[in-house]
């Protein structure tokens, strides 16, 4: 038996196409919808899967195509995570057999092509599947240097098989053990779903970060894009709920926060604390903000600010958190900047051993924010002065 399953999501596509082929269907993906119509006449599908909301043809417009085909009669389930009461009427009206709204499980989507279809006649018995279809893609950047003994490769694969809808970009910052090997064998049978972007040099953690961004932004799929540390002091469960309150909002920024809490698993070394708390009383200062910790290594963007937050080099080396925030109030205005970032307080995170950060270093950030505060002291920031300002203070 037959399916053919339309959405311009990949990430969408990739592990629903899995499922159904385990189960024994013969199934084929595609995430132009234009090509999808020519596929649906040349492949004679007995089941048409489609998402609604893409661009240039609505999947609605699909629905229509297939009613008015020689195979006028085929099934056709919506898998959308448009809930508009207008837009499932009009989807019934026009003659689909059933509108599935994400987020749900593969599970339910399996026992509803069974129900409409029918098993195939070489039924595969499959495990089930806890495997969630989501309503958005992630992108998420994880700079790494010299993270041959640290990376958890368990943990990054663990989470993108059991978790849809994530595509994670790890990039090599100029690391002179073998942390590429590693990132190449992490990647190797998930090329879908990881991305190895290597910098021949190491350009520190700033520029790490800002050309992963960069790169993750190009891909169209993608609808948020974030980054996180690669020793997973936050986790990635607690990286989805910065996620989840983002796709729910009206937010552009949502950041992670360490703050120490009732029923929050938070340690710090006690020194370090210290002169976070300084650090974090000079930086709210300077953004005229009240954030509470601007350098946790946890955030997620809205895709129409990536630009506007990395799209120029960063003037420090590692308080670029900040300046992503300067630039964002320089950009909106402060009034609207503080109404369109979030920070959210996490359930978790842990104080890696092996830090690259030292204390000595920890000091050095005080004459970074002076930089800042100096740089970014006008309402307009030229190309040409953050490119003269680009510099490591030793």
């Amino acid at each position: 038996m037959k399916i053919l399953a339309i959405d311009d999501q990949q990430l969408v596509l990739l592990p629903l196409q899995k499922r159904l082929k385990e189960l024994g269907y013969d199934v084929k993906i595609e995430i132009d919808p234009n090509k999808g119509i020519a596929l649906y006449d040349a492949y004679n599908p007995d089941l048409v899967i489609v998402d609604i909301n893409m661009p240039f043809v609505s999947g609605l417009d699909i629905v229509k195509h297939v009613r008015n085909s020689k195979n006028a009669n085929t099934p056709i389930m919506v898998l959308s995570g448009n809930t508009k009461d207008e837009t499932i009427t009009e989807g019934f009206e026009l003659g689909i057999n059933d509108y599935m709204k994400k987020p749900l499980s593969l599970n339910e989507i399996s026992a509803r092509v069974k129900r409409l279809i029918g098993a195939p006649e070489t039924e595969n018995i499959a495990n089930n599947s806890n495997v969630m279809i989501q309503q958005r893609c992630v992108g998420v950047v994880i700079p790494c240097y010299n993270e041959e003994e640290r990376l958890l490769s368990e943990e990054f694969i663990s989470y993108i098989d059991k978790n849809s809808g994530y595509h994670l970009c790890f990039v090599n910052d100029g690391s002179k053990d073998k942390t590429l090997e590693v990132l190449k064998d992490l990647q190797k049978g998930r090329e879908d779903f990881i991305t190895v972007y290597d910098c021949e040099k190491n350009g520190g953690k700033a520029e790490a970060v800002r050309l992963g961004m960069l790169h993750m932004a190009k891909k169209e799929d993608l609808d948020y894009i974030g980054f996180l540390d690669a020793d997973l002091s936050t986790d990635l469960a607690d990286f989805d709920d910065l996620v989840k309150t983002i796709e729910t909002s009206d937010f552009k920024i949502v950041s992670g926060s360490r703050i120490s809490r009732m029923g929050a698993n938070i340690t710090k070394e006690s020194a370090r604390k210290i002169i976070s708390l300084t650090i974090n009383f000079i930086i709210r200062k300077i953004l005229k903000m009240d954030f509470k910790d601007t350098q946790c290594g946890a955030k997620i963007f809205s895709k129409d600010v990536i630009d506007i937050a990395f799209g120029k080099k960063f003037v420090t080396q590692w308080i670029f958190d900040v300046e992503i925030f300067k630039r964002m109030s320089q950009h909106f205005g402060l009034k609207k900047a503080r109404a369109i970032l979030c920070e959210q307080p996490l359930k978790r995170w842990i104080h890696a051993d092996g830090s690259k950060l030292s204390m000595k270093d920890s000091v050095k950030i005080i004459g970074q924010l002076a930089q800042i505060a100096w740089v970014y002291r006008g309402k307009k920031i030229s190309s040409k002065l953050l490119k003269e300002s680009s510099f490591k203070i030793a």
